[in-house]
């Protein structure tokens, strides 16, 4: 008797280790290394894997424990290109100016580039790096407006990331939502563009 409440008392306690681990009570743990965005299976998709050197200024390494939410942003660099922006976040590690970067950049042509593994940390959403993936965006002129190419690519990318992490329409925000920065503009300018963007990514 005394053997079987002992191993009932183990079973338990390993019970609740394993949910601890899993994560129940919020958020999406991550258990293996996304690194490779066809894991996603994501068609029609133009993805580069150029994952920044790690350093402490752009890809510190740091782990992402779990993925609670996407953050939109937009480079706020007119006519600039993915490679462009990519190549910043590279020169970083020499400069040591600023500490500043995106899990991908999606270009004026609607190529994606992948700078950091979905597993680590991108600095790109102040107090929410901690839980969320970051994607930049190009836009061709100052009004922050995404072009077709790059808003297309970026629905794309977020439903992938959605379907994956098991995210809903709630968990998708603007870098605005987090620190009132303005950005992505052009979604901040025009709240109800951003309405319908979300609206979207259930189609």
């Amino acid at each position: 008797m005394k053997r079987k409440k002992k191993k009932l008392k183990k079973g338990i306690l390993f019970m609740l280790i394993f949910l601890i681990i899993l994560g129940i009570g919020g958020g999406y743990y991550i258990t293996t290394r996304h690194n490779d965005i066809e894991e996603y299976n994501v068609e029609g998709l133009s993805i580069q894997h150029q994952f920044l050197t790690v350093n402490p200024y752009s890809r510190s390494g740091k782990n992402l424990p779990r993925v609670n939410g996407i953050v939109v942003h937009y480079t706020a660099n007119p006519g600039s290109t993915a490679q462009n922006n990519h190549d910043y976040f590279e020169s970083l590690k020499n400069k040591k100016t600023a500490s500043v970067s995106s899990h991908f950049i999606i270009g004026l042509k609607g190529e994606i580039i992948q700078c950091i593994p979905l597993n680590e940390v991108a600095y790109a959403s102040n107090n929410r790096n901690k839980d969320t993936i970051s994607i930049e965006c190009c836009h061709p002129d100052k009004s922050g407006k995404f072009n077709t190419q790059t808003y297309q690519s970026l629905q794309k990318l977020v439903q992938a990331l959605m379907k994956t992490y098991h995210l809903g329409q709630d968990n998708i925000i603007r870098h605005y939502d987090v620190t009132k920065k303005i950005c992505p503009k052009y979604f901040v300018d025009y709240p109800e563009e951003w309405e319908k963007f979300l609206d979207s990514l259930e189609n």
